[in-house]
């Protein structure tokens, strides 16, 4: 999942703080970076959908 997101911040020229703030109003969030690291290997519906949203992509495009 991670390469879609790094795909789409690369493409909008954001960074993961950038990311973190939109998902949840904070940079450096552990959970981000977590995910960014592969310690997350399944994320939550929740995670997903708030990723989603702050990438303004359809959530369809997580799907493998």
């Amino acid at each position: 999942m991670w390469n879609k997101i790094q795909a789409i911040l690369n493409k909008r020229n954001m960074s993961i703080n950038e990311l973190s703030v939109r998902v949840y109003g904070q940079k450096r969030n552990m959970t981000i970076y977590a995910l960014k690291n592969g310690k997350i290997a399944k994320p939550s519906f929740d995670l997903v959908c708030k990723i989603a949203d702050a990438l303004e992509v359809d959530l369809n495009y997580f799907k493998n």
